[in-house]
């Protein structure tokens, strides 16, 4: 696979938003990478810390994903509320408490110990040594997306959630959450660039070649079968992004299927 990142448009589209993170904010700040599964966020966000190093800031990058719970506190939280909380992947699977402190100890001032999460173990890892940060950049995979109104949860978007959501449980917890402490996290997140994918089966594509990468590093992953089923639940809130997100977004990256960037805007 040919790596974008060499392509023109790509290092025009880095320069210009280190440019734009450079002259446009007052520091400290933390700023969101917001993209669907595989769009090149974490390669984005580490782009955008090396660039900014040179330029004597004092840059870091940390995943929404690093904020994970950890199997057991999702197992209790899938014994609590619903039984599709003990993947890890939606709204209310994550430490959202830890990733606004660590927000703002950073927008203040204060030293943070970001944390790590070990995805092929599925659970936390051990946290980076504590530092103080000029600027943060935090990516994720549903950043920014906001509660859906009710009647738009009503209808299921998928098998998972006609089969094992009837009643529509894990959806409104899902949605709730997104309407509390994760629009909270939202909030801090400024600027928020959107790397937007162009369609949800490019999305299953993406994920699939980041599960052969792992199993090239680690030995371990899921099976297509397996994956198929984890993507499922990020479905909903990914075609939300599409509707929402060109208001949100105070930088829109189109991507094309194979990771080109068509053109960017903000």
């Amino acid at each position: 696979m040919t790596d974008f990142r060499a392509s023109a448009q790509y290092q025009t589209t880095l320069a210009q938003l280190t440019e734009k993170l450079q002259s446009d904010l007052s520091l400290p700040a933390v700023v969101g990478i917001s993209g669907a599964q595989g769009s090149g966020k974490s390669t984005l966000a580490a782009e955008l810390v090396a660039q900014l190093k040179l330029h004597d800031i004092k840059a870091a990058a940390v995943s929404l994903d690093d904020y994970y719970l950890s199997k057991a506190q999702r197992q209790h939280l899938a014994g609590q509320v619903h039984p599709l909380l003990a993947q890890r992947g939606v709204p209310g699977t994550h430490d959202i408490a830890r990733a606004i402190a660590d927000a703002k100890a950073v927008l203040t001032g204060f030293n943070v110990a970001l944390p790590q999460f070990d995805k092929a173990l599925d659970e936390p890892a051990a946290a980076f040594a504590a530092q103080r940060l000029d600027l943060l950049i935090v990516e994720g995979w549903c950043l920014g997306v906001a509660a859906q109104p009710k009647a738009e949860l009503t209808e299921p978007v998928n098998q998972l959630e006609q089969r094992e959501d009837k009643d529509g449980r894990w959806r409104q917890f899902v949605n709730s959450q997104l309407a509390g402490p994760y629009a909270e996290y939202w909030q801090l997140l400024q600027p928020l660039i959107w790397l937007k994918a162009p369609d949800w089966n490019c999305v299953c594509r993406w994920r699939a070649q980041q599960e052969q990468q792992l199993w090239q590093q680690r030995g371990k992953g899921m099976t297509p079968e397996q994956l198929s089923r984890f993507m499922l639940p990020f479905q909903r809130l990914t075609l939300a992004s599409w509707q929402q997100l060109p208001q949100q977004a105070d930088y829109t990256v189109l991507l094309d299927s194979r990771h080109n960037i068509e053109f960017s805007v903000g």
